[in-house]
């Protein structure tokens, strides 16, 4: 008997340990049918758990209506299932303004929805729904705020950021000075957790974590509608970041890594590095994943795995221009399935921005050491690699791909790059078009579905290329066509040509010689 009532008293003990660790915002003095504003009530709970050592803040089902909630150490944020946390869209409630960061710009700005800095150990977790109300933001960012700087957010946001290092580009968004606020932007913050919650109707960037280190996000929900730069999930150079089993539908892209912009990013200096993004599928957006543009303090070490894209504009992106300056490299995507894809399905373009050539600086991006390989698309074009005249493209490969493509690969200023077992069936031009490019190798690499009049590769200004274990199909009338002055070193190997015409055509421009049959 006495040991029965001492283990009835410790689970008692316990129990209660448990219930204190929890802190329920109606407790507090919140209203969950939204009829008050929460937001000095949920920042009660957060104190009380704080003052403890930490704990989890509750919401239990209802609609709650708050303005932005700041995490501190320890702190965990639980959405029940059936609660609804609606933000408020009166910009007012965003005030003071905070240290943040905007595209890669380091600014003081509009508290965000969900903000924590220099924190550790934090985490917004639930079944429940957060919406951001994102209409009255989008309104006035897309219209009032490009035709007058004169309000008094505008006002505020130019007295606290008169020293700024600004983007190279004048007249975009930090020159307007209305910045809408990210959803969920954690920033210089260490062990973060976002997981199981549905995000809706962001004011801007959804999940943003900035400066973290050691970030997951998992199972979550995020639906935007067509909306100005409500990207899904954006951490911006952080370290050790995890996404997975996430479902995304946004106004811009999916998933973007970022590392700052121009010169503020270099001052920075903070590289997106050590991530890794798996089993997520991506409905609408601008992109399915995307580096860039904003990559000024690098990008490294990524693993994309196991998603399917099904609708978005274009699938893996990667961007840049001159001015950005930054390094792209160590990428792995693997085990991909793309449909309905209405621009590329793979880009690495070095000139997103409009630029002329100039001389090899900080200012100047690279990108290389990048591997495709186990990807199955269907879509408009199936890739672009667009390098710069003075920093190609380097190092990268494609292995084992299947695509259905209105238009096949154009490649121009790269160096060494790979084509393995690449399947690329087209209704318009050649399988791959390379330009001012050295050192390429075709290995199995051709078209299903031949088209008359169409080489299945063509070589423009190519140097140092191999195509070897080619087997055309029935119907191809010729496979490879070589054009330019500064073409040579093409040599063929190990091809099977028995259903082709005329395996090779040059113009006139051409004067060396293609060895092998």
């Amino acid at each position: 008997m006495k040991h029965f009532l001492a283990a009835f008293l410790l689970l008692l003990s316990i129990s209660a340990a448990r219930a204190q660790d929890y802190y329920n915002v109606l407790k507090y003095g919140a209203r969950n049918d939204s009829t008050k504003l929460a937001t000095a009530a949920i920042a009660k709970a957060i104190d009380a758990a704080s003052k403890a050592g930490g704990g989890t803040v509750y919401f239990p089902a209802g609609r709650y209506r708050t303005g932005p909630i700041h995490l501190k150490s320890n702190i965990t944020i639980e959405i029940g299932a059936g609660a609804i946390l609606y933000f408020s869209d009166n910009f007012d409630d965003y005030l003071p303004m905070v240290p943040s960061r905007y595209e890669g710009i380091d600014v003081t700005s509009f508290s965000p929805l969900f903000y924590a800095y220099k924190a550790q150990n934090i985490t917004i977790r639930g079944r429940g729904i957060i919406d951001g109300q994102g209409k009255k933001w989008w309104d006035y960012a897309e219209g009032q705020s490009r035709k007058s700087q004169d309000s008094k957010w505008q006002q505020e946001f130019k007295r606290l950021n008169a020293n700024i290092l600004r983007p190279d580009e004048a007249g975009g968004v930090i020159d307007r000075a209305f910045l809408r606020p990210p959803f969920i932007q954690p920033m210089f913050c260490q062990n973060v957790l976002i997981e199981g919650i549905t995000i809706r109707n962001s004011p801007f960037w959804t999940v943003n974590p900035e400066f973290c280190e050691n970030v997951t996000v998992t199972g979550v929900t995020i639906t935007n509608p067509k909306s100005p730069n409500t990207d899904g999930i954006n951490p911006e150079s952080c370290r050790y970041v995890h996404i997975s089993n996430c479902h995304i539908s946004v106004g811009d892209d999916c998933i973007t890594i970022k590392s700052g912009k121009d010169a503020a990013g270099r001052k920075m200096n903070v590289p997106a590095e050590n991530y890794t993004i798996t089993n997520c599928t991506m409905l609408s957006g601008h992109g399915g994943v995307v580096i860039g543009s904003e990559m000024s303090g690098g990008v490294k070490k990524i693993v994309i795995s196991n998603c399917v894209f099904d609708g978005t504009d274009r699938g893996i992106r990667i961007k840049t221009a001159r001015g950005r300056g930054g390094v792209v490299e160590d990428i792995r995507v693997d085990n991909i399935v793309m449909k309905n894809i209405r621009e590329q399905m793979i880009v690495l373009d070095m000139q997103y921005a409009k630029t002329t050539p100039e001389p090899v600086s900080e200012r100047t991006p690279r990108f290389r050491n990048i591997h495709f390989s186990n990807i199955t698309a269907e879509g408009n074009q199936a890739g672009l690699l667009n390098g710069l005249s003075e920093m190609p493209i380097e190092n990268v490969s494609f292995s084992n791909l299947n695509l259905d493509a209105k238009q096949g690969f154009t490649i121009r200023e790269a160096r060494n790059i790979a084509f393995h077992n690449v399947q690329v069936n087209t209704t318009l031009g050649p399988a791959v078009r390379a330009e001012s490019v050295q050192l390429l190798r075709l290995d199995g690499v051709g078209s299903a579905t031949p088209l008359a009049g169409t080489p299945q590769v063509e070589l423009n200004n190519v140097q140092d290329a191999f195509i070897y274990n080619s087997f055309p199909a029935l119907g191809t009338e010729t496979y490879l066509k070589l054009k330019g002055a500064k073409t040579r070193s093409i040599v063929l190997q190990n091809n099977n040509f028995k259903y082709v015409k005329a395996p090779v055509s040059q113009d006139e421009a051409v004067t060396e010689r293609v060895v092998g049959p």
